[in-house]
């Protein structure tokens, strides 16, 4: 069914800007980034499987931190193969054309605590927007915790094309949320 499709589709579009901050080694068993869009105003999750990080955070010196983030598109999983194979196809993620999806940090602002305001390029479908994501660190023993959500327009990065365009059935607000396990150096 194309509608619960889409919500598939539009949660992993957002899943980009999940990108925030670790200074190690990031444990990709134990992170998450997801996407959650409504279709007829049911919250849909979908789940990218794949996805590599390269981070460098000091919360001493949190301005001098970076965030590399790259999402395989073909990796978003919505918990049925039919629907998986069509949010890999060119209406919604392309992933033939697109394979990835990105985060780029260019800023990280401490908000207070332990919350960090982080900007960046997310890029999805050849198509770029500067965000800002506001990002939470929790420090226990030898790990760190990255925890964030970032809401997008799905059709600013042409997630939904042809038919799935009108957001009637699959609404235009995707939120990609990200909880990100590393090791500290």
């Amino acid at each position: 069914m194309k509608v619960k499709l889409n919500r598939w589709m539009l949660a992993g579009a957002a899943s980009l800007a999940f990108v925030a901050l670790a200074h190690a080694q990031v444990d990709t068993s134990k992170s998450t980034v997801t996407a959650t869009s409504k279709q007829m105003n049911v919250p849909t999750d979908g789940k990218f499987n794949k996805f590599s990080a390269q981070i460098a955070f000091d919360p001493a010196k949190p301005t001098a931190g970076t965030a590399n983030i790259t999402i395989d598109t073909g990796s978003y999983d919505l918990g049925d193969d039919d629907y998986n194979k069509q949010v890999r196809g060119a209406e919604w993620f392309d992933a033939g054309k697109y394979p990835t999806a990105t985060f780029v940090s260019s800023a990280i602002a401490p908000a207070g605590g332990n919350k960090y305001n982080v900007t960046g390029k997310i890029t999805i479908k050849g198509k770029s927007q500067t965000v800002t994501v506001p990002v939470t660190v929790t420090q226990q023993g030898a790990t760190e915790t990255f925890d964030g959500a970032l809401p997008i327009k799905r059709t600013q990065f042409d997630v939904g094309t042809g038919e799935w365009k009108d957001t009637s059935i699959v609404a235009d607000d995707v939120v990609i949320k990200f909880h990100i396990v590393a090791a500290k150096k």
